[in-house]
Formats: C-alpha cells, structure tokens, sequence
C-alpha cells in the first residue's frame, strides 16, 4: 500500500478534507453507476450537511465475481457522466492508495486528511450484508456511517447483524446533520423517497454490457 497524499486527487477536492470538510463516501462497484447512487448521494448531501460526497469506483468488489465486471476506465467514465454535480466526485482512488478492502480505504483517507470529516454511505441493502465485509466492526469504529434506505431491504436491514450490533449507535434520523461531528461508532438510517434503480437488473435488461 502506497502512503497517500493529497495530490492523489485535484487540487480543489483534495482542499475541501484538508480544511476539515463533512465529506461521504461511497464505494462500490458502480458496475454500471446509476441514479440510486445519486439519489443516496443527494440525500446525504442535504440531509448530512455535506461539503462533498466522493464515489470510490472499486476495481474489483472482493464481495462480487469479476465475471460480467465492466473495465474500471469503463465504470469511472459511466459514474462521472451519472454524478452530474458540482459536489458529487467520482474517482478511481483505490488504484492510487493500493487498497482493496473499505476498511484500508478509510484508513488510508484519514491518514492522509487527518482533519476531514469522512462519513460511510451506503444503501439499506448493504447494511443487510455488512456482516459479510472484512473487519466491518472496525470500518464501524473509524467513521460513522449514514444508511439510505433501499426498497425492499428496511426489515432485512435493520434485522441484520450488524443492524443488532450496532443498535445502541444508532442516532436518530432527525439528528442526522450532525453525525459527521460524532464519534464512531454512531450511524442513522434515514427513510426519504426509495430510488428502484438497480445495476443488476440494469445489466439483466442489456442496458450495460
């Protein structure tokens, strides 16, 4: 693993975690990136208090197989076009870091932008299988964590082990401007309108090859 800098991404992003910005992430296979993703995105963006929300493209999800898994240049170029906003970046930064794993990934982000303010996004349908993540307890400990609802998934979710395990760190989802101030582990689960968009069932329709 590389030790990180802030050159390992644009001079104007990289200055939003130097000043100690409010900053989600969310990783991903984005195979292919679509408009649940930016739904996630902006709801966290107004209802967190967002500075920015980066897409960390993965070149391979350790979770998933690599067979029908698009390019990574393929997948970048999809999730920068989908993005479409001033506060939302798409990047291929584990490539740079050498990391495969989100809990590497995390670390190495603090590491180098040891004021940010970094926050863990995800659907409610990786909440269900969070468990399943390597050091997942660990990933709960260096960031809180914001879960979007994702339909289907509310009860599967908030059921699951890692929903029972970390029960007692959950904040109410009116207080969810201020989880990125608090210390982890504290997460919300926040119900706004459900996004259907699926990649799987994008790429079952043909729609992504």
């Amino acid at each position: 693993m590389v030790r990180p800098g802030p050159d390992i991404l644009p001079p104007a992003i990289a200055a939003i975690a130097r000043r100690g910005g409010r900053i989600g992430l969310l990783g991903g296979s984005f195979n292919p990136a679509h408009d649940a993703h930016r739904h996630i995105s902006l709801v966290a963006l107004r209802r967190l208090k967002l500075d920015a929300v980066w897409w960390l493209v993965s070149p391979q999800n350790p979770l998933k197989s690599d067979k029908g898994m698009a390019a990574l240049d393929k997948r970048l170029a999809r999730a920068c076009e989908t993005a479409d906003h001033p506060d939302i970046f798409a990047s291929a930064i584990e490539t740079e870091l050498g990391t495969r794993f989100t809990v590497d990934t995390i670390a190495a982000l603090k590491r180098a932008f040891p004021r940010a303010r970094f926050v863990w996004l995800m659907g409610g349908d990786n909440l269900a299988t969070f468990h399943l993540w390597r050091r997942w307890k660990d990933i709960a400990r260096l960031v809180p964590i914001a879960v979007v609802a994702r339909p289907g998934f509310t009860i599967r979710a908030l059921g699951s082990p890692a929903g029972h395990h970390l029960r007692a760190a959950r904040m109410p989802a009116t207080d969810a401007s201020k989880l990125a101030g608090q210390k982890p582990p504290a997460w919300v689960f926040i119900r706004e309108r459900l996004d259907p968009t699926s990649a799987t069932e994008l790429r079952k329709r043909g729609l992504w090859r």
